[in-house]
């Protein structure tokens, strides 16, 4: 038996055993649809002229646990689309790290599904459905969506991506997340120059995937993705791949050599991270447990990062995860202020 042939079987059965990662998705009746969708159009409204100067004077690439404590509080954030892994067991891992992020001080509300109080997406959701909620989120908001993947979960990341990008799809049609419908419609406003646009050629501000490749590419449902996974196209600005040796589920060659690097097929900055060995494939995004310790906190909010990941920080506490935690949080933040700043000048302009 072939070595592919053995890896699907080895992969449906798993499936089997520990149970699929899908989400059963219930639109809302039309009311709470309108009351929802009021409460997104006020959390997005103009801030104070005080808070807009203060924003825009910040420096995205030098932020501060104060900046995001102050400067950061109480103003809108851009959409955060967490894709868990396969298994059924990982959604508990990325939610995790949903709670870091709304511990570090990102809001809540710009994580968490509105229509159920879910925080990740599946890897088994379409992709057209993903890249039509995010285009749904980018007209109402005015902010672009991130995208942070894991296992599976960062396949369908660059999947998405792909379906954003008209040289490889055609069309996509917008998904609205209140009710998990498509809409008659594959264009929509956008909020920053009042122009209709197509939902593909959307550009993302920042996508990661962590632990995607090896077993986890032959899934049935990515197989599409076999040949094309590490190429990323211009669909988002900035991309970082993390990887790690020895991984099975998620490293090809089990994680060593560049195979496992990503590159940009035009303009995105991409950048590779092996994270350290001792890391576990499946609780990577478990990183909750880093907000116990102040010493940690501070260490993650001080991180900047370089082309390769610093050696791994010794704590008293559970300092499990971390590199991966920083240099995601970090990339996040930045471009928490850099889409705020666009849609700050965005509304001086039109104002």
């Amino acid at each position: 038996m072939k070595l592919t042939g053995l890896c699907i079987i080895c992969l449906c059965g798993a499936l089997l055993l520990q149970g699929c990662g899908t989400y059963p998705r219930h639109g809302l009746d039309m009311a709470e649809v309108r009351k929802l969708e009021s409460d997104i159009k006020r959390r997005t409204a103009r801030l104070s002229p005080e808070q807009e100067e203060q924003i825009l004077a910040l420096d995205p690439n030098h932020l501060t646990a104060a900046d995001v404590r102050t400067t950061l509080a109480n103003a809108p954030a851009p959409r955060i689309i967490a894709i868990h892994g396969g298994f059924a067991s990982v959604i508990r891992n990325m939610v995790s790290f949903a709670e870091f992020l709304v511990g570090m001080g990102y809001p809540d509300a710009s994580i968490k599904n509105a229509s159920d109080g879910t925080y990740t997406f599946s890897p088994y959701e379409d992709s057209d459905l993903i890249a039509g909620v995010i285009a749904w989120y980018y007209e109402r908001e005015g902010m672009r969506p991130m995208i942070v993947g894991h296992s599976q979960g960062g396949v369908q990341a660059v999947k998405v991506l792909r379906k954003l990008d008209s040289s490889a799809s055609p069309s996509v049609a917008v998904w609205n997340p209140l009710t998990w419908q498509k809409e008659d419609r594959e264009q929509i406003t956008d909020p920053l120059t009042h122009q209709t646009r197509p939902v593909i050629d959307l550009t993302l501000p920042y996508v990661s995937a962590v632990g995607s490749g090896g077993v986890a590419r032959m899934s049935p449902n990515q197989w599409g993705m076999l040949f094309v996974l590490r190429t990323i196209p211009d669909s988002v600005e900035e991309f970082t791949g993390f990887f790690k040796g020895p991984d099975l589920l998620g490293g090809d060659f089990l994680g060593y050599g560049s195979a496992n690097h990503y590159k940009a097929n035009g303009r995105a900055v991409v950048r590779n991270i092996r994270l350290p060995w001792s890391y576990d494939h499946r609780s990577i995004p478990d990183t909750k447990h880093l907000l116990e310790s102040k010493e940690i906190v501070d260490w993650i909010n001080g991180y900047e990062p370089t082309d390769q990941a610093p050696p791994e920080p010794k704590f008293e506490k559970d300092g499990r995860n971390i590199l991966w935690a920083a240099d995601v949080w970090y990339s996040i933040r930045k471009n928490w202020v850099i889409e705020l700043q666009r849609l700050i000048r965005s509304q001086r302009g039109s104002g």
